[in-house]
C-alpha cells in the first residue's frame, strides 16, 4: 500500500466512479481498477460494493476514506516542509468577508513587518467555504466571525466584535428610541448568502424568537448591502466595524440588541492535525494582541430592539 493507492482511492470516492478518478488523475481506468484491488486485498476488505455498474462505497470503505485524507494531508504537509526547508515560508490565510473588511488588512500589514521574510497569501469567502478549505489543506490558517462546524478544526476566539441591526435614516425606526422585536416581522431585509456567519446567527436568533425573515436582497458585498439599505429602506444586520463611515456621515442608524444576543468574536482557526509553522503562531500572536475593531457604542446614538 502506498501514498498512490490512497491518492486513487480518494478519488474514487470523491467523484463517484472509477472513470471520472481515472479522468481526473490523467490515468487509465484499469489502473485505478487495479489499485483499488490491491487495497482490497491488501486490507482483506471490500471497499465498495458494485451494483448495476454504480459503486456504493461500504463501511470499511468509508473508514479507510477518514484515514486517507488524513495520511495523504500529512504526507503533503511533509514534502512541502522538507521541499522547502531553506526556501521561503509562506503562510495561505483565509478570512471571512466581515473579517477582510474590518481586520484583515491590518493583521497582514502588522503580521508583514513583524515577520518580513514570510511571503503572505490571503483568501477572502464566507465561513462554510474558508471551513471547506481549512478541511482540504488549501489554506494554512482561518479568520472567520462564523461558528465551525467540524470537530477536526480548532477554532480560538481572540477579537470582540459584535452585530447591530441597520437601517436608513429615513426609515421610520431611526425615529424611534426602542423597535420590538416582533415588528421586524413586517420588514424586508438584506442578507448575506447562505455559508456566511453573520446571516447564521441572525438566522438563529429569529427562529428561536419564532420568527421568520423576509428576505428581500442576497448578496456576499457588505458595501452592496448597506446601499440597500440607505437606498432601498431595507433592513440589515452586520458587524459594527463595517458602518463606521455611514454612521459618521448619518446615513445609517443604529439599533442594538438590549440582551447583547449578537456578541461575538472573530476567531483563529486551524486543523488538529496541522503542525504550527513559525509563521503560523506568529499571526496567532499578531491576532490575539489585535484590538482595534471598532465599539461605537458610547460614540453614537443607538435604538434599541426588545422583544
Amino acid at each position: 500500500m502506498t501514498i498512490r493507492h490512497l491518492r486513487i482511492f480518494i478519488e474514487v470516492v470523491t467523484r463517484g466512479s472509477m472513470s471520472a478518478a481515472a479522468s481526473r488523475l490523467y490515468i487509465s481506468q484499469p489502473t485505478v481498477s487495479q489499485a483499488i484491488r490491491e487495497l482490497e486485498e491488501h486490507y482483506g476488505v471490500l471497499l465498495f460494493n458494485r451494483l448495476n455498474r454504480r459503486l456504493y462505497i461500504t463501511d470499511a470503505g468509508k473508514r479507510l476514506f477518514s484515514y486517507a485524507k488524513d495520511v495523504v494531508r500529512q504526507f503533503d504537509e511533509l514534502e512541502e516542509k522538507m521541499l522547502n526547508t531553506n526556501k521561503k515560508e509562506k503562510i495561505r490565510i483565509g478570512s471571512t468577508m466581515t473579517v477582510g473588511e474590518c481586520i484583515l488588512s491590518d493583521i497582514i500589514n502588522i503580521f508583514s513587518k513583524k515577520e518580513p521574510k514570510i511571503e503572505v497569501y490571503s483568501y477572502m469567502n464566507n465561513t462554510q467555504v474558508i471551513e471547506n478549505k481549512l478541511l482540504n489543506s488549501e489554506i494554512d490558517i482561518g479568520i472567520v466571525e462564523g461558528e465551525i462546524k467540524s470537530p477536526d478544526l480548532i477554532c480560538i476566539p481572540e477579537v470582540k466584535d459584535y452585530l447591530v441591526l441597520i437601517c436608513s435614516t429615513n426609515h421610520p425606526f431611526a425615529k424611534r428610541k426602542t423597535i420590538k422585536l416582533e415588528e421586524l416581522a413586517d420588514e424586508s431585509f438584506a442578507m448575506r448568502e447562505k455559508g456566511s456567519g453573520t446571516r447564521e446567527l441572525f438566522e438563529r436568533y429569529m427562529s428561536d424568537n419564532g420568527l421568520e425573515i423576509k428576505i428581500a436582497f442576497e448578496g456576499n458585498s457588505p458595501e452592496a448591502i448597506k446601499k440597500e439599505v440607505i437606498n432601498n429602506n431595507n433592513l440589515a444586520v452586520i458587524s459594527i466595524c463595517l458602518v463606521e463611515k455611514e454612521i459618521k456621515n448619518s446615513r445609517i442608524h443604529v439599533i442594538e440588541s438590549a440582551e447583547g444576543a449578537w456578541d461575538r468574536y472573530f476567531s483563529i482557526v486551524y486543523h488538529k492535525d496541522k503542525v504550527l509553522t513559525k509563521g503560523m503562531k506568529s499571526l496567532i500572536e499578531v491576532v490575539r494582541n489585535y484590538k482595534n475593531v471598532s465599539t461605537h457604542k458610547k460614540n453614537y446614538s443607538a435604538g434599541r430592539l426588545v422583544k
